[in-house]
């Protein structure tokens, strides 16, 4: 299979040095839109994970993408079909530790990670705060099972956050709504059942955790688990809210990115 057209794949510019964007949940490429033209002296990839946006459907397997390591092999495989090498990774929410299964499977495709958003773990274990209890996860399970589109009207507002500009909310909202109810049950699942705190340790390439306030799905405790056990990871806060800040506050995040990537 083409891997290119499977995932949708674009490229913009020829700069000599790679950024490769991967969209969270809920989303697809699209989500970068207020970014990519503050990289035009790079080399732009953008693409969507199978079962999302304009990706190729057919190749979509439940068993394949029932965990994240479907979604990880996306990233190499386009990694592969366009050799890179020495790349830049931006990952948003779950797509960090995506981009950290990949980079810790084959390093040679990355020169750096840039985490936004990022949890290793959203359940609550023993002195260990992700942010949920299992008979939260469960109880936010048995809805979305219910009435998946009544959830993600509900949930997508919440997640984006910055209540004070309810347009913000009501686009992600639509992203959610618009994905395909059963494959997005899965990415759930995929997602907020995964446990990545063992892989923190092996990243061998340099990252950058990116955090906001009132951030409902990245914990501050999270977050620190990341900085304290892996190598070269770093922290910055910025001054915005919710947990999609490359949407609510792209300069914030531009600026960021571009700091952490120039040093």
């Amino acid at each position: 299979m083409n891997i290119l057209s499977r995932n949708n794949v674009k490229v913009l510019g020829n700069g000599s040095q790679t950024i490769l964007f991967a969209h969270g949940f809920g989303g697809d490429q699209n989500a970068w839109r207020y970014l990519i033209d503050a990289f035009d002296d790079y080399s732009v990839v953008l693409f969507d994970f199978v079962g999302c946006g304009n990706s190729d459907f057919s190749a979509y397997s439940a068993d394949k993408y029932k965990t994240l390591r479907g979604y990880a092999q996306d990233v190499l495989d386009v990694c592969e079909a366009l050799n890179l090498k020495d790349a830049i990774f931006v990952g948003h929410s779950i797509a960090s530790m995506i981009g950290l299964l990949a980079a810790v499977d084959q390093p040679s495709y990355f020169k750096k990670l840039v985490f936004l958003g990022p949890s290793p773990c959203y359940l609550n274990d023993s002195d260990y705060a992700g942010g949920i209890n299992r008979h939260e996860l469960d109880a936010l399970f048995e809805v979305m099972d219910s009435n998946y589109q009544g959830w993600a009207r509900s949930m997508a507002p919440a997640v984006m956050g910055n209540a004070d500009r309810p347009e913000l909310g009501e686009g992600f909202a639509k992203d959610w709504t618009d994905c395909d109810p059963e494959i997005a049950r899965n990415f759930v699942r995929a997602t907020f059942l995964s446990d990545n705190r063992r892989y923190l340790p092996e990243l061998k390439v340099p990252s950058l955790s990116i955090i906001c306030e009132e951030d409902v799905l990245a914990s501050a405790d999270a977050i620190q688990y990341i900085k304290d056990h892996t190598p070269a990871n770093s922290v910055v806060r910025l001054n915005a809210n919710g947990h999609c800040p490359h949407l609510s506050a792209p300069q914030e995040v531009i600026k960021a990115i571009k700091n952490f990537i120039a040093n």
